[in-house]
């Protein structure tokens, strides 16, 4: 269950990340009057608003997986929200983000990272000692 925790934390905040990117790209700065009287930032005020309590809900998940999860396992997870967001991002046209080789070169370290931490010892120079 604490994996379970530990993927909706991923979740979460790499929707949080998405939704902040496409909310800041829609609101003039947050210091500007007009931000709060023109109903046209209505939605991108909702979204930035969604992107803040996914922020919150993530923290949420994470607590209840550090619960459940040794700290070597469950914090590598964390890294997944960088293959999460680069992955949404490249689909979503507006954020015009760019497909290069270093980049899946880089989603592919990170995914052999976590295999290599996240999978049980198999050989026997990686068992514990007692």
């Amino acid at each position: 269950m604490g994996y379970g925790w530990a993927l909706f934390s991923v979740a979460l905040v790499s929707a949080a990340q998405l939704l902040l990117k496409w909310a800041m790209m829609h609101l003039p700065p947050l210091g500007a009057l007009r931000l709060w009287l023109d109903p046209a930032y209505a939605e991108p005020l909702i979204l930035l608003a969604g992107g803040l309590l996914a922020y919150v809900g993530s923290m949420a998940c994470w607590f209840m997986a550090l619960r459940r999860l040794p700290l070597n396992k469950a914090y590598p997870l964390l890294s997944l929200s960088y293959v999460l967001v680069a992955a949404c991002a490249l689909m979503i046209p507006e954020f015009n983000e760019q497909f290069t080789l270093s980049r899946l070169m880089g989603v592919a370290m990170i995914c052999g990272g976590l295999l290599l931490i996240c999978l049980p010892a198999g050989g026997k120079g990686d068992t514990p000692r007692r």
